[in-house]
């Protein structure tokens, strides 16, 4: 543990997030959060990389609270989903802190294109789809998905440059139907056999793990959830069709 100035502890994790409308966003929260609590200096500690927050986390903070605010109200289930994933990637300490962060910003207006160009300019694609992989998640911490809250997530994802076949590959591991396992693999139930293994290979190396693993733990555990889900999409094809 370590004793720093907030300002400090935000400008040191950030980069390119801390200009444009997610810096704007932050510092705005930031001082909301913290400016009249009348204590300058929080204890704050540090993730495994030494970093206090990350352009990515500053990202999931900003598009996480466009999504929670889509449908009119925030809910404790999808502040705990938050919560635990932000525990789990920087601990309880900088957690707590992420959290006081979200709730200003959810009162805030956000420029959702805007937003979403400036991430789309510096973070790879391996890394937004799987920011669309954890949007869903907080959709669905309350066991459904609302209407507004797949809009928002759509949205998000088209103005991330993400296609419509990876969205639907991603949608189709939450909203399960007769051909689910075709869309995981982006492809029809007409796809012929060696189609489908061509598929799986494209799909295996897109959504790997290992492609996210410079995010930290809880991100490549979240991939690899989602890298599974690909893998047991190919599984069933394989077993309703009888390939070997």
């Amino acid at each position: 543990m370590i004793k720093i100035k907030l300002g400090k502890w935000l400008g040191g994790g950030l980069g390119w997030a801390l200009g444009g409308p997610i810096g704007a966003i932050l510092g705005f929260a930031l001082g909301s959060a913290f400016d009249g609590s009348g204590d300058s200096e929080q204890v704050v500690g540090t993730n495994s990389g030494g970093r206090q927050v990350s352009d990515f986390a500053a990202s999931l903070l900003v598009l996480s609270a466009a999504v929670m605010k889509s449908d009119g109200k925030v809910l404790k289930s999808e502040l705990d989903f938050v919560k635990k994933f932000f525990i789990n990637q920087f601990g309880e300490v900088n957690a707590q802190q992420h959290i006081l962060m979200l709730k200003e910003i959810i009162k805030q207006e956000i420029p959702l294109n805007q937003v979403c160009m400036q991430i789309k300019q510096y973070m790879p694609h391996a890394s937004r789809l799987q920011i669309i992989h954890y949007l869903f998640g907080i959709s669905i911490a309350d066991g459904h998905i609302d209407e507004n809250e797949l809009q928002t997530i759509h949205t998000i994802s088209n103005y991330l440059g993400i296609n419509a076949a990876d969205f639907t590959s991603i949608k189709a591991m939450y909203f399960k139907n007769i051909n689910s396992d075709y869309e995981i693999l982006e492809i029809t139930s007409s796809a012929n056999d060696e189609e489908i293994k061509k598929a799986y290979r494209k799909m295996a190396v897109k959504f790997h793990p290992d492609k996210v693993a410079a995010l930290g733990e809880e991100v490549q555990k979240a991939a690899n959830e989602k890298f599974q889900q690909v893998q047991n999409a190919y599984e069933n094809i394989k077993k309703h069709r009888g390939i070997s």
